[in-house]
């Protein structure tokens, strides 16, 4: 096998004339296309640094037209806020996807949508401005605070309140596949002090007491719910509400979502609502180091 590889790496001849070595740039460029259509777009990327060959391969609309979500014209248009692509912005296939995979605000910015590069997949997320939110315009109860650590630069936060209701919904053509659905939350309130990120738990109370429930329901009858208590303060944690599936991208489905805990016996209060996700399912979540989220505490309690 060594030698095999040797042979196929070697130079374009032997220094004593002898019979020229097969190399790289020797496959055909439609045989090194029929390999690549066998794998995902980052390794297609890293193989075209390999010869001229792979890359002249690597860049043919033949690939990129494989990866392309069926709808992708759909895409590009919610992307372009609705416009058709101008004429003078012909795209190839490969600039298309990479397009695609960026993120693309809509909405007023509220939303936006990028294409997960390994399945294929969109994944979307919306703004806790976008949502309903029972109470928002009583700043006794919320208010919206900037932050960095939300790709929309604001969340909202609860200080108290003893009806606790968000929904939402949204109308989209994802590609076929399934989809999970997720609140990203944070039980306290960030900031910076000398440097370092800290978080107050001033106003966490109340999450202990009875569970937070969560719904999904889509236009073609889909339901799905879960409940859980909320914890780990100081981080930003996604609560699964469930999953949904798309059997035609060409439809655009309607899913709407909620967020509730009325139980009036109890006040709760010192939660930032900054999103909601939609993802293809079986991606998991990254969280930020916990060396960075350490909460002050009161009393030796969060709650």
């Amino acid at each position: 096998m060594g030698a095999g590889a040797s042979s196929m790496l070697g130079t374009e001849g032997d220094e004593g004339g002898g019979a020229r070595r097969t190399v790289m740039a020797d496959l055909p460029e439609s045989c090194v296309a029929e390999v690549l259509l066998h794998l995902d777009p980052p390794e297609i990327c890293r193989m075209a640094r390999l010869s001229r060959t792979f890359r002249g391969a690597a860049s043919a609309d033949a690939i990129w037209a494989a990866k392309l979500p069926r709808n992708y014209g759909y895409l590009m248009a919610v992307a372009l806020g609705g416009d058709d692509c101008p004429a003078k912005w012909v795209l190839t296939k490969k600039e298309t996807y990479a397009w695609l995979c960026r993120r693309n605000p809509f909405d007023g910015g509220t939303k936006e949508f990028w294409l997960e590069k390994k399945r294929g997949g969109i994944c979307l997320s919306i703004s806790s401005k976008a949502l309903s939110i029972t109470g928002i315009d009583d700043r006794r109860y919320w208010n919206y605070i900037p932050t960095e650590e939300s790709r929309f630069h604001t969340v909202a936060y609860l200080h108290q309140i003893w009806w606790l209701e968000v929904r939402g919904e949204i109308d989209f053509g994802f590609p076929e596949g399934t989809y999970s659905l997720f609140f990203r939350l944070h039980l306290g309130r960030a900031y910076k002090r000398l440097g370092r990120r800290v978080c107050s738990p001033e106003h966490i109370h109340g999450w202990d007491i009875k569970p937070v429930w969560f719904h999904l329901s889509t236009s073609d009858g889909q339901q799905a719910q879960s409940k859980c208590y909320l914890e780990e303060p100081g981080m930003w944690v996604y609560y699964h509400v469930g999953d949904f599936a798309v059997r035609d991208s060409f439809a655009p489905i309607n899913v709407k979502f909620s967020m509730t805990q009325i139980d009036c016996t109890h006040t709760k209060g010192g939660l930032c609502i900054d999103s909601v996700l939609i993802q293809p399912r079986g991606i998991k979540q990254q969280k930020i180091p916990p060396a960075y989220l350490q909460c002050q505490q009161t009393n030796g309690s969060y709650y």
